[in-house]
């Protein structure tokens, strides 16, 4: 597990760095988006990641690694919009930002800590194509409990498939940070 603590701390370093750089250009712009829309935007960011593994070629300079961090960071984001709910204006400083970041990010690593544990590092074993069809399979799960108010009868709540989101956009950036 050393060296699965080692990856994923690095690889939350590649998006927690590119949160921070997006934060100094734009601040926290993403504060007036409600959590429907952070969904909408990962669902984007997850059909063009399943539309480049299908087709085999991208025609923007972007390619599957840029959408995982996106994943991830919209998926963060959108942890704290549950928390805070959407604001009319950038109402917290970057400073804020990144300790919200840090906090829902811990949460988020410490909950795939769990799991691996008891998954046995299964994910290691899966097509990464996998990866991008349980984070669509949990985007689908996301918009159906937010079409329902949030209410779910004996299911996990947005909050847990955020973080699920996450964590599969992290273990596909292992597999390709260290070509797994």
């Amino acid at each position: 597990m050393t060296d699965t603590v080692a990856q994923f701390e690095h690889v939350i370093g590649i998006c927690r760095e590119l949160f921070a750089k997006k934060l100094k250009d734009y601040g926290p712009a993403w504060r007036i988006l409600r959590a429907t829309s952070l969904t909408d935007q990962i669902f984007i960011k997850a059909n063009r990641i399943r539309s480049i593994e299908t087709k085999g070629v991208s025609r923007i300079d972007e390619g599957v690694r840029s959408e995982l961090i996106g994943i991830v960071n919209y998926g963060i984001i959108g942890l704290i919009q549950l928390e805070l709910g959407h604001a009319e204006r950038q109402d917290i400083t970057v400073e804020q930002a990144l300790e919200l970041y840090d906090r829902f990010m811990t949460q988020t690593k410490n909950l795939m800590y769990a799991k691996n544990h008891d998954y046995d590092e299964a994910w290691r074993l899966m097509r990464p194509t996998s990866y991008t069809d349980l984070i669509l399979s949990k985007v689908h799960r996301t918009k159906q409990i937010e079409d329902n108010q949030g209410v779910t009868l004996v299911s996990e709540g947005i909050d847990a498939n955020y973080m699920d989101m996450v964590n599969y956009a992290l273990f596909g950036l292992i597999r390709i940070e260290y070509a797994e």
